[in-house]
């Protein structure tokens, strides 16, 4: 489930529609969660689902480290991706602002987070990156890892308005992480190899 305090606007012709913060988002703050509405479908049943439904799910899902396709049923699914991205997922199926989203900002990914199946170009955005690749999760684990470890510092100081939505153990394990009890699973842990 996404945070409430979010719309999906049209943002352009390249990226068709986005999803707006309606309000402040604290560094910290937990996005997206991935709850009982959200589906997880497997890569071999794809082929047997009707056009229609495929290709909505071949559009609107990522790839998770068991490789499936997690298709969320909310405006997640609008989420664009950014080689800037102010969100960032996390190794416990949830997603939180690596740094303060304003209101009227769009709330974005990093294209590398999505276990892609071929390397595929898109604009840089002041970046050096030009160039979506399938190990992007191993190759920027370790920014990706500073990032969300100053995000969970956070966690508890900021409101979580997606906090009822966690299943009980999940949380449980966020706030040790928070409060430097656990120490934080690193981002790799969401890369699927294709090749094993």
């Amino acid at each position: 489930m996404i945070i409430g305090c979010t719309e999906v606007v049209y943002i352009n012709e390249v990226k068709g529609y986005g999803v707006l913060a309606t309000a402040r988002i604290p560094q910290g703050t937990v996005t997206w969660v991935f709850d009982d509405l959200d589906r997880e479908i497997p890569m071999a049943r794809i082929d047997q689902l009707p056009a229609p439904c495929r290709e909505a799910v071949l559009t609107y899902s990522y790839r998770n480290n068991k490789g499936n396709l997690v298709f969320c049923w909310d405006n997640e699914r609008f989420i664009n991706h950014s080689f800037r991205p102010n969100c960032c997922l996390t190794p416990y199926n949830f997603e939180i602002a690596v740094r303060d989203i304003e209101p009227g900002e769009e709330l974005t990914d990093d294209y590398g987070f999505l276990n892609i199946i071929a390397p595929f170009e898109v604009d840089s955005e002041g970046t050096d990156r030009t160039t979506v690749y399938p190990d992007d999760l191993l190759r920027y684990s370790t920014l990706w890892d500073s990032q969300l470890r100053t995000a969970f510092d956070r966690l508890l100081e900021v409101d979580q308005p997606l906090r009822q939505v966690f299943k009980p153990e999940v949380w449980k394990l966020a706030e040790s992480i928070a409060r430097g009890e656990t120490t934080m699973a690193s981002i790799k842990n969401c890369y699927y190899n294709q090749n094993v």
